[in-house]
């Protein structure tokens, strides 16, 4: 991995698809902002993740030994503030909402990226924003109706933590939750690691949900 600067996103590609690995490596690696490391199999991914700080992994779902899911819900036990990306081909919607509650921030179709289009997922992740293929958006939003008709349990977040999880669940990015509330981005990130501690959850995109089924949200739907 070459080191690029301090203000450079440190990306872990982790995909056992060789030439699928070589067309991302070659996009990411021509941004200059952007430092690439690559790994073919999930253990070897959480080898590097408990070594050296990733700001975004970009995770197959279905690959050799452990699956992508597994190795997601292990890099957030590891680093709970990367932001991990499902890229993958599995249109399958338990991949999808299996992958949220693992504590993924985004679910790319390969079929449906260009390389140009991931690299771009890349930043928006590392800026603290949640990102899905179109296609299996939908299938999420139907998620979301369903889950809004159901019981929510009673939360302990602070006036603040709410008024934060409801902008993450409108997919606001920190700097733009900042904004809104004339507070610091630091400020933003206390905010959401404390209310995914205290809701037991692993991504902001699964706070997210959590917020449309609590009726905190309900212009999202």
């Amino acid at each position: 991995m070459t080191i690029r600067g301090d203000n450079s996103i440190r990306v872990l590609l982790v995909d056992d698809q060789e030439l699928f690995r070589r067309g991302v490596k070659m996009v990411l690696s021509a941004d200059e902002t952007l430092e690439l490391a690559e790994v073919d199999d999930g253990d070897k991914a959480l080898e590097l993740v408990a070594e050296n700080p990733f700001d975004v992994v970009l995770l197959d779902v279905r690959m050799p030994g452990r699956s992508g899911v597994e190795v997601c819900a292990a890099i957030k036990e590891i680093s709970p503030t990367t932001g991990i990306i499902m890229l993958t081909a599995s249109d399958d919607e338990s991949d999808l909402y299996e992958s949220i509650r693992s504590g993924a921030s985004g679910y790319l179709l390969k079929d449906g990226s260009t390389y140009e289009q991931v690299a771009e997922a890349v930043r928006l992740v590392a800026s603290g924003q949640s990102l899905i293929s179109p296609s299996m958006a939908t299938k999420l939003l139907d998620e979301f109706v369903h889950m809004s008709k159901s019981p929510t349990p009673a939360t302990n977040l602070t006036p603040r933590e709410l008024g934060v999880l409801r902008h993450v669940a409108r997919g606001l990015s920190n700097r733009e939750i900042a904004e809104e509330l004339f507070i610091s981005e630091n400020t933003v990130k206390n905010h959401i690691r404390n209310i995914l501690e205290k809701l037991q959850m692993k991504s902001r995109m699964e706070a997210a949900m959590f917020a449309v089924r609590s009726k905190l949200v309900d212009d999202v739907l």
